[in-house]
């Protein structure tokens, strides 16, 4: 164990938060510059260790299977989102949703697609492939934010990931704690729900309050239109059926290059060179990525996830400060890591020990561990989900950064403060129990 280890991931937070205050633009700091220097500084913890060890640590960590394979699905989803909308694929979902969907209703519906899908598939990620390019597309006409729609759509996506049954945080949760999936959804059926209807309500309000800044009207539907978005059908469809979201992002940009080749924007040639400009456009979510996989096993190894585990553990003392013990803890680790999963999968394992001995509900205890896991990883500029979700925007053409995102994503935060009022009302209904 060792506090001191924690360091790099301090410097990493002042040398960007610091700068970019300096500089009143978040854009002039590249993250990964500060992730950069926050490795550096991480090279010199373990000194008992040789330089050339610590730098095969950080290597290690970079070629972690869980981080190659998101770097995969950020490429693949490069290359479908920009092979999309070169085929006509984009133009044409926007034209159907606009006949379907009220302008002022887009962004709460994107919200709620984006939500029964994750739901469905249990992947965030996934979703956020999926959805994301059709979404950068109604900015322009619609005048609205592309931070919005993006942010509408990580939330969504956080809903899902948090729910499903087949999601890998409720996986983790429900196995780190011992309990039935079943009892674990509908416990947090109670929590997230809520957090859901309000977060619909807000987006209702702020896509109303921007759609219409410019006034186009809507392309009358055609034939040619339903073709041309069958990709994004058979991606939605193949996600909902289970398929691997990699085949899923194969087929659907093989498919998408085909049409646009039929259709007569895209050429054999066009189509390969639109795939590799798709990839390219991710490489720095790719490099955020592979740097924050190196990072992490740095400080781990040298003791810090450890040490952090421990102290949150030390200052638990009853039932409540068990269920906010066990949020604190999983947040922190997810706040380190990047990934919930592996943040459940760490610290599920104490928060199970910790409920043993104050005798708190390992249900809930499952519940709080994936939603604290799922706020943090919806609200991290580094996180797989604002990654994707920035990178996705990037190759439409609509550039923010990640912190900037973070301020339209309502869902994770709203989910945090629900469980928060869960654990308050669950702790003052057992001391009325008790004082009967």
């Amino acid at each position: 164990m060792n506090a001191f280890a924690l360091i790099p991931f301090a410097v990493f937070a002042i040398f960007y938060v610091t700068l970019g205050v300096i500089a009143r633009d978040f854009y002039r700091v590249p993250m990964t510059v500060a992730f950069l220097v926050a490795i550096a500084s991480a090279l010199f913890l373990n000194p008992k260790k040789k330089l050339s060890e610590r730098v095969e640590a950080l290597a290690k960590g970079m070629a972690e299977p869980d981080i190659m394979l998101m770097c995969l699905i950020f490429v693949l989803a490069g290359a479908f989102a920009a092979v999309a909308k070169a085929s006509g694929a984009v133009d044409s979902a926007v034209v159907i949703a606009r006949w379907i969907i009220p302008d002022n209703f887009m962004v709460a519906g994107l919200f709620l697609v984006s939500s029964l899908i994750s739901l469905a598939v249990g992947t965030s990620c996934g979703t956020i492939a999926a959805v994301a390019p059709i979404a950068m597309a109604f900015s322009e006409p619609l005048g609205l934010s592309p931070a919005l729609l993006a942010g509408s759509i990580v939330s969504g996506s956080m809903f899902g990931d948090n729910l499903s049954m087949i999601s890998d945080t409720t996986i983790a949760a429900t196995r780190t704690q011992g309990v039935n999936m079943r009892d674990k959804f509908i416990a947090n059926v109670a929590l997230a729900v809520p957090a859901a209807f309000v977060t619909l309500f807000i987006y209702l309000i702020a896509g109303s309050s921007q759609s219409g800044a410019q006034s186009v009207a809507a392309a009358a539907v055609s034939f040619k239109d339903f073709v041309l978005i069958l990709p994004y059908v058979l991606v939605l469809l193949l996600a909902l059926l289970g398929m691997n979201v990699v085949i899923v992002l194969f087929l659907g940009t093989f498919i998408s290059a085909l049409l646009g080749i039929a259709f007569g924007p895209l050429d054999f040639w066009g189509a390969l060179g639109t795939a590799g400009q798709g990839t390219l456009g991710m490489s720095e979510t790719l490099t955020i990525a592979l740097l924050s996989g190196g990072l992490f096993n740095l400080v781990s190894e040298a003791g810090g996830i450890e040490w952090l585990t421990n102290a949150v553990a030390g200052k638990v003392k009853g039932q409540k400060s068990c269920e906010f013990g066990a949020f604190f803890l999983t947040g922190l680790v997810n706040l380190f890591t990047a990934n919930n999963t592996v943040a459940i999968v760490i610290a599920g394992p104490v928060v199970r020990q910790l409920g043993r001995k104050f005798k708190a509900d390992p249900v809930r205890l499952a519940g709080i561990v994936d939603i604290a896991g799922c706020f943090v990883q919806g609200i991290i500029p580094y996180g797989a989900q604002i990654l994707m979700a920035t990178g996705v925007a990037r190759s439409a053409g609509a550039d923010f950064s990640g912190l900037g995102l973070v301020g339209s994503i309502y869902y994770p935060f709203l989910l945090a403060l629900s469980a928060f009022i869960g654990i308050v009302i669950s702790s003052l209904r057992e001391k009325a129990g008790r004082g009967k």
